[in-house]
């Protein structure tokens, strides 16, 4: 009898084997099967891609941009890239330092590929982004959890005490996904100087970059730390989600690494999204970014009176606590009643919390708080 192709098949690597799927990508399968849903659990911006953008995109392919690009990015974009980066996140750059990418998951998967050694462990913040730990196992390493609750801040002493001899690396993101948290610029320089003392890199994941709130401010490491991969994208901010264009700044040799393994793996970013990312470069984040501030008041406080809920500071996510020990059954009751959220097991070794997206309607909003408050009575 032929073996079967499951999770079980002997012919899977164990590297293959290390990886589980998604409970995000599960959930948004589980969404385009149902109808009438009140939707809060992907990360996808709902505004359109700026008109502008939009017809950059559409002029490249009319002119040709459908071919491969050199493997690093066009050199206009990587060039306006870099003035971003000086400009807006205090790098001191130039377009030879900057690696174009397949969206940041991209540029984190090739961050982790030419970094990670079996063996080696990588601090990472919890709760954390669930392609964290997954590639961290992926590539043999052990991803070492530093708990940030119940606030959800880092906690500089918490990350030294996790440093350890096999440490290679401290991934952060800010603003965070799935907290809404964004870390100040202090406790980012303190983590720099404690990576500093300790010969660690730093890797910051800022794909949430212009979603800050209450007249904070978003920092980037690297501009006080220079052994920092900043990996960032044009996903969230112009809602490019699908068109998969990003960027990596870093290390001189580990980006040229990144660089020669995206020749093996990704190829090169998109070619007609890299050209229509010099229009949304030019244009800055989406207007419709500001308006995200006041979705996120009208969920945290549609959920304080009746749940355990820090107020995000950034992106566009909340996590209440909806349980003492398992926020499974409380997602399955929600989604019974037309309602998706993410269980925050997804997320964290704890299993307490939801994962909100508010990047909806206020009146979907509206509409799904007034169902998640009547099964917490």
């Amino acid at each position: 009898m032929a073996a079967t192709r499951e999770d079980g098949d002997p012919r899977l690597s164990s590297r293959a084997r290390q990886v589980e799927g998604s409970g995000i990508r599960k959930v948004f399968d589980l969404s385009a099967a149902l109808q009438d849903l009140v939707n809060f659990s992907i990360g996808q911006p709902d505004f359109p891609v700026p008109e502008p953008v939009r017809e950059a995109a559409k002029r490249a392919i009319d002119q040709g941009w459908n071919r491969y690009t050199p493997t690093q990015g066009i050199a206009p974009l990587r060039g306006k890239v870099a003035e971003k980066l000086a400009a807006v996140n205090g790098l001191d750059v130039g377009p030879d330092d900057v690696l174009i990418t397949s969206g940041s998951s991209g540029g984190i998967f090739l961050a982790l590929a030419a970094v990670l050694d079996p063996g080696d462990e990588i601090i990472i913040p919890d709760p954390y982004f669930v392609m964290y730990t997954q590639l961290a196992a992926f590539f043999g390493a052990r991803a070492v959890l530093v708990d940030t609750y119940p606030d959800f801040q880092l906690d500089p002493e918490r990350i030294k005490a996790a440093v350890g001899p096999r440490t290679k690396a401290i991934l952060l993101n800010s603003p965070n996904n799935p907290t809404g948290a964004v870390y100040p610029e202090a406790t980012l320089r303190e983590v720099a100087a404690l990576a500093e003392r300790n010969g660690l890199l730093i890797m910051s994941d800022e794909v949430y970059e212009p979603f800050v709130y209450d007249g904070l401010y978003h920092f980037s490491v690297g501009s006080v730390y220079p052994d920092t991969i900043t990996l960032n994208a044009f996903s969230k901010s112009h809602s490019m989600t699908g068109w998969r264009i990003g960027y990596a700044v870093g290390p001189a040799a580990i980006l040229e690494k990144m660089k020669e393994l995206q020749q093996y793996t990704f190829v090169c970013a998109p070619s007609f999204a890299q050209v229509a990312a010099l229009t949304a470069l030019a244009m800055g984040p989406s207007e419709e970014v500001a308006g995200y501030a006041r979705r996120r008041d009208l969920m945290y406080e549609g959920l304080r009176s009746h749940f355990e809920v820090v107020r995000p500071q950034g992106a566009f996510y909340i996590m209440p606590k909806v349980d003492d020990v398992d926020a499974t059954p409380f997602a399955d009751r929600a989604l019974a009643r037309s309602v998706l959220v993410i269980p925050g097991s997804v997320f964290s070794s704890r299993r307490t919390h939801i994962r909100l997206s508010f990047a909806t309607s206020e009146e979907q909003i509206e509409r799904g708080l007034e169902i998640l408050v009547k099964l917490a009575s």
